[in-house]
């Protein structure tokens, strides 16, 4: 377990924190831990009876709990929030933070396969007990499956080609590393735009494997249940995939179609935006190039 290596500056760290609107005596939840920078904001503006709890399924962030009896960590993927924060006697909450990106310290440990600057094993598990690793998604999954990933999450034009191409490649030998994978793939990796295609391939990769969609539905299903009225989300996405989804369950409370209007033509939702969208300024963006991609959304429950 690792003491606080490498976590970077929390992105839009006083916006987020300022959105949960938080009461001294309030009880919170982070459900994205990491480094601990938002969960330590969270604490500064708590009174002596409030409450944090916070959620991080990766062993590496357990090594940077907090020291506070405010505070409670619970080793677990939020999709499992209502679950665990019954357990601690928890119905309500007056606020959630998420922050849904990749931690800076996940991409920066070689070993984990996260990031495309280093040689390592095909990985990319946050949670390192989970039998789904990126080598099973590259060598196992049939053609099919492949292009559908690289297609859905990745939003990679030659989806189909990669995919024909991976399981052509592996029929003479497991693909194990990011080496080898660059190597099969390497014709659609103009020097150019090499960065991005592969950003694209292993982002895509990453979310399949620790199944970042599905989890994120469940847990933002759950968000009208376990607030308070009143209560605020605040969340931050970091490419199109979530933040679509984030930005239809404020609106309409679902995924998909529309919620049913009653006789006067109004319908029900359990939640309502506060203000527009939040981008980092320039200067963040600057000091932190995490920063670049990130989009806040604040809402409340009615």
């Amino acid at each position: 377990m690792m003491k606080n290596m490498e976590y970077h500056n929390p992105v839009l760290l006083k916006e987020t924190v300022d959105g949960l609107n938080i009461k001294e005596d309030g009880i919170y939840v982070d459900v994205t831990f990491g480094g601990g920078g938002h969960s330590k904001e969270i604490l500064k503006r708590l009174g002596p009876n409030g409450k944090l709890f916070a959620f991080d399924q990766d062993p590496d962030a357990l090594g940077n709990a907090l020291d506070d009896e405010r505070f409670q960590l619970i080793h677990e993927n939020f999709r499992y929030v209502k679950r665990f924060l019954r357990f601690y006697g928890v119905k309500q909450v007056d606020g959630v933070l998420a922050d849904f990106g990749v931690s800076s310290h996940q991409f920066d440990v070689a070993e984990r396969g996260f990031s495309t600057r280093f040689e390592a094993d095909l990985d990319m598990r946050m949670d390192q007990t989970s039998q789904l690793s990126a080598f099973n998604v590259i060598n196992d999954y049939d053609e099919e499956q492949i292009k559908q990933v690289l297609s859905q999450y990745g939003e990679l034009r030659a989806s189909s080609s990669m995919a024909k191409l991976i399981v052509e490649s592996r029929e003479h030998e497991e693909i194990k590393t990011s080496s080898q994978l660059k190597s099969v793939l390497k014709k659609f990796l103009s020097p150019k735009f090499e960065n991005k295609i592969l950003a694209q391939i292993y982002q895509a990769i990453r979310i399949e494997v620790n199944q970042e969609i599905a989890a994120l539905r469940e847990f933002l299903e759950q968000t009208p249940e376990i607030l308070k009225p009143e209560g605020r989300l605040s969340f931050i996405s970091y490419h199109s995939l979530e933040d679509r989804l984030v930005k239809r369950f404020i609106r309409s409370g679902m995924f998909e179609g529309e919620p049913v209007k009653d006789v006067f033509g109004n319908f029900e939702v359990p939640l309502k935006k506060v203000g527009g969208l939040i981008v980092p300024s320039a200067e963040e963006v600057k000091l932190n190039n995490r920063a670049r991609s990130a989009k806040l959304r604040i809402a409340e429950k009615l």
